[in-house]
């Protein structure tokens, strides 16, 4: 059993619910963060509070529903020590916690629905980030760009 965050803008409303239930069902202790209801809200609001339930240690991981899964993986990816990823097919919703240690899927409620919904949450949920040196390697490389200033600097090429 995970403690999971759930969040989600207006146009991620009417998909939420099934992803609370849906969690719910499969035995996790689901942290409500909004919205709870279908009137405009603005999405990196939303993810601001989701992550900061990852990065507190308040959820393992968490789930954000928007219109597409775009914007608040945008958002969520701007906040250091979170990585997110969209996750529209399986392969990605298991893939991106085993080999990037993603910790918070989005999702689109005008591109997915709820059956295919319940098989990328038991994907994400189930699956553990590996133990190959390389794919640890990589995530290593992730922090340490989060730590220090980057900054662009173009090549000849570019």
């Amino acid at each position: 059993m995970m403690r999971i965050g759930v969040g989600g803008d207006h146009a991620g409303f009417p998909l939420k619910d099934t992803v609370v239930n849906a969690l719910k069902s499969m035995g996790h202790e689901v942290i409500d963060y909004g919205s709870y209801d279908p009137n405009p809200v603005d999405f990196p609001d939303i993810t601001r509070s989701v992550c900061a339930g990852v990065l507190s240690g308040e959820v393992d991981r968490a789930v954000m529903v928007c219109g597409t899964g775009v914007g608040a993986c945008i958002a969520a990816n701007k906040i250091p020590g979170i990585r997110a990823s969209v996750c529209h097919d399986i392969y990605s919703a298991h893939q991106c916690v085993e080999h990037d240690d993603v910790n918070v899927m989005c999702v689109g409620a005008q591109i997915i629905g709820p059956v295919l919904l319940v098989e990328l949450l038991e994907g994400f949920l189930k699956a553990e980030f590996s133990t190959d040196e390389e794919f640890r390697r990589r995530v290593r490389k992730l922090h340490e760009m989060e730590l220090y200033h980057y900054s662009f600097k173009p090549t000849a090429s570019e």
